[in-house]
Order: C-alpha cells, then structure tokens, then sequence
C-alpha cells in the first residue's frame, strides 16, 4: 500500500511537472528526430543501433541505479509523458510500468514492450519461495532475455517495426540498422555456441539468477547465489548448499557483477577457494563506459571470454 500510494503522489506531481515545463517538451527534440525514452541500459543500446541518428535517445535508469529497486520520479514521468516513443523490457522487469502507462496520456506514444511474444522462464530460484522481505522485487518469471543473443533479435525486430510505424519515412532506414545489429548477433552466438560446444563442464556460479537465457541457449547450468533480483541475500541454509556445491563440483570460479555488492560471493570464495571474476548482466552501464565504447555487443564478448574460466 505504501507503494501504491508513493507511486499516485509521483503520478499526480508528474502531470503537474508536465504542465508547467515547457523546457521539458518535444519542441526541443530536433524537428527532424524521433524523442525516444527507454528504461534501462540493453533498450537504450537497442534503440540506439536501430535509430542511429534520426533519433533523440535517453534513458530513465542509468548512474548505477539497480533497475530492480527503481521508481519514477516525477521528471521521469514527464520524460514518458513527451515522448514520441517508449521502450521498456517488460512487465516482469520493469514492474512499475503497468501503473505508470494507466495513469497517463498514452494516445500521443508508441508504447513498445520489446520482449512481447517471447516465452519467459519460470523465476524460481532453488525451488525455495522468497521471503516476505523481498516481497516487493519477486519475479514468477525471469526477464533477463537479453542476455540471449538469438532472443534479442526478437527484441530487435519489435522495436524496429514499431519504431518504423512512427516513422515512416525513415522504416527502410531503420530496418537497414536493424538487419546489420542482427548481423552482429548472429556472430555472437556462433561464438557462444563454438565456445561450449565440447566442454565438459557446463556449470557456474552467478551472483544473481541473471543468466538463466544464456544457460537455456547454450546447455549450460547457472546456480545463482540469489534470486531474480541481486539484492536478495541467501539465507544460511542456502549459503551452505552452494558452499557444498561449489566444493563438490570443483567450481574454481565465482562471477559476480560491477554494479552490486560482492560481499556474498566473497564469502563463498573464502570458504571454498574459488577465485572471483565478474560477470555482467548489464543491468547498468555507467557512463564512463558507454563513453569509452563498450555496448552490448563487446559486453557480451567479455561475459564469453568471463564464461570460458568455468566452462571448459
């Protein structure tokens, strides 16, 4: 309840925010461009390949903010509000988009929801049901697709058709892009699928249950420290278990994520003398990075080149 009404105060002030800031409108998008707003870092990539510069492309969560804890604020309601088009993952990810999209004026957007007819997995971690304390961030599916390269395509090709709907005049344009990036996929996965074609070990240690597509794709065995969400700490039966696992199966490699807090794994790799290496599922990108060149694509090669201490 606390939520709901948290979320109503932000919506009502959000409209206000629209209303009296005019510097906030489309106006000042460029005539000639597209005022795209995305959620998180893999949209805003996303959008960015298929658009390139015909497009004016931002996102709500980005400085190292976890997209699990995220809520709007009144500016970012406003940026949804004026948007030409706005991109989210999905329901199961972005939780708070539901809300939002019913408590404003979406006859004027093109709402795009890029994992749409995509069959999510089941979120369940260790077949253990979280506890009431992390009511607020449970996921009875995993929204991670995008760590799957051939699911991305998929991605890939709504927020192309969409976008082109928009924009018309630029859909061949649009398409062009978007067949190049799938391109590019298509080479990430040859490499994945190479990579861990003849292995004999396919199991690894995650952080969180960020990697359950990209196991699914390759044959591969995640056991997560926690559950959908980095920020659910295992209990003490549950640290044991994966203690033991690690132990037992000789796993000499623990993969945790910049943008959360390794203390869970390092206490594992205490107990267990497995090394730490990080492993990212790019929930969040800093700036800094994005500005250096990393993207999707040569996150993803990083993640492989990460995978290949464990799985070989």
């Amino acid at each position: 309840m606390k939520k709901f009404l948290s979320l109503t105060f932000i919506l009502g002030a959000a409209m206000a925010f629209v209303a009296c800031s005019p510097a906030e409108k489309k106006e000042e998008v460029k005539k000639d461009q597209l005022n795209v707003v995305t959620t998180f870092y893999p949209m805003y990539d996303f959008a960015t390949k298929v658009t390139k510069d015909k497009a004016n492309v931002s996102m709500l969560i980005d400085g190292g903010v976890e997209p699990h804890d995220y809520e709007p604020s009144a500016k970012d309601m406003a940026k949804i509000q004026n948007a030409d088009v706005f991109i989210y993952n999905s329901h199961e990810m972005e939780t708070w988009v539901e809300s939002v999209l019913k408590n404003i004026d979406t006859s004027k957007i093109k709402v795009i929801e890029a994992s749409k007819g995509i069959e999510l997995l089941e979120g369940a971690h260790d077949d253990e049901e979280e506890s009431d304390e992390h009511e607020g961030h449970s996921h009875a599916v995993d929204p991670h697709v995008w760590l799957d390269p051939i699911l991305v395509k998929q991605e890939v090709d709504t927020i192309t058709k969409e976008v082109a709907a928009v924009d018309k005049e630029n859909a061949s344009f649009y398409k062009e892009n978007a067949d190049d990036f799938k391109k590019d996929l298509d080479k990430l996965d040859q490499d994945y699928a190479k990579s861990f074609k003849d292995v004999t070990n396919r199991k690894f240690v995650t952080q969180h249950m960020a990697f359950s597509y990209l196991a699914h794709r390759y044959n591969l065995e995640q056991r997560p420290i926690s559950g959908i969400s980095p920020d659910q700490e295992p209990t003490p039966k549950e640290l044991k278990k994966i203690e033991d696992f690690v132990k037992n199966e000789k796993i000499e490699t623990i993969y945790t994520e910049s943008s959360a807090s390794p203390k869970i794994a390092k206490t594992i790799s205490d107990a267990t003398g497995a090394e730490l290496a990080v492993l990212n599922p790019m929930e969040t990108v800093s700036k800094s990075k994005r500005d250096a060149g990393e993207d999707y694509l040569s996150i993803m090669n990083q993640n492989l080149d990460a995978l290949k201490l464990s799985i070989k």
